[in-house]
């Protein structure tokens, strides 16, 4: 049953008008969370969950995203931060109709009744660089689901390792209350931090009793911490996380995970695409 009901094309305005709220730029996460306001979406809605890790929100907004900069009215000015162009900026509302129209006559793909039809990535995968994410993000995240959990705690560490955290060690095989690793992080060489880290394989989202649970290990032990999973984190311990008055734990979900592994090449491989092209009036010449 679909408890999200908004379609690609219904998100085409909404998205607009979270951009204006944002003064003209956000990242994909500020976006979706003006989206959430604005459409009074539920908790339920928000955590409808489209496939593997992406939720139906953030895959429909980024459709709606990618039809926006085909149409000249946001550009991707870094990754998963997008702004108004100066056409944007004037524009507070379009006919989702004439803008798919607009859209197909750009491509040169023929008719067909996109009303009815979700875009698959399989079809137009070519046309945005962040809908080709999530599916490469899918994969590397069923492999995370597969590993041991000390290997996974393994890769954990070096993960910090490799972001500039110093004594980063697992702790996880005694059962130390929740704390799967503790590690140092150091600011500027001057102010140090003292993290601990939880880390745990989930096929489902984090609830907020998980969070409060981390919580209590942590409590005079560190100064802040750090919940890793391979799953999503519910409404409910995102704001737990975050809870005025007490200790801020940063989440990092699935595909925060992956997006972090593959900026710092940890078991991916990123390659440039060899473009060719073939000039029939050079083979005229010769």
């Amino acid at each position: 049953m679909e408890i999200f009901k908004y379609k690609y094309d219904e998100l085409f305005n909404p998205v607009l008008q979270a951009l204006h709220k944002l003064d003209g730029s956000g990242t994909n996460s500020e976006i979706e969370n003006q989206l959430i306001d604005l459409l009074g979406l539920s908790d339920e809605e928000v955590e409808d969950i489209h496939r593997g890790n992406t939720s139906k929100l953030s895959y429909r907004s980024a459709w709606a995203r990618n039809y926006l900069k085909r149409l000249g009215l946001i550009e991707n000015t870094g990754r998963a931060l997008w702004a108004l162009t100066k056409e944007g900026t004037n524009t507070h509302k379009i006919d989702k109709n004439e803008a798919k129209k607009i859209v197909k006559n750009l491509s040169g793909v023929r008719k067909q009744k996109v009303e009815k039809l979700e875009p698959s990535p399989q079809r137009t995968i070519s046309e945005s660089e962040e809908l080709a994410e999530l599916t490469w993000e899918e994969e590397l995240i069923d492999i995370l689901k597969t590993m041991e959990p000390d290997a996974f705690e393994r890769l954990s560490q070096r993960f910090l390792r490799q972001l500039g955290f110093n004594n980063v060690e697992v702790t996880g095989k005694s059962g130390d209350g929740g704390i799967d690793g503790v590690g140092v992080l150091k600011i500027g060489g001057v102010l140090s931090f003292h993290v601990v880290f939880q880390c745990k394989r989930y096929s489902g989202s984090v609830s907020s009793p998980a969070i409060r649970d981390f919580r209590g290990a942590m409590i005079g032990r560190a100064d802040k911490g750090l919940f890793i999973t391979t799953g999503t984190f519910t409404r409910d311990a995102k704001r737990e996380a975050q809870r005025d008055g007490a200790p801020p734990i940063d989440l990092i979900d699935g595909n925060d995970f992956a997006d972090q592994l593959k900026d710092l090449r940890l078991g991916v491989d990123v390659q440039m695409r060899e473009e060719v092209t073939i000039k029939p009036e050079w083979f005229k010449g010769i």
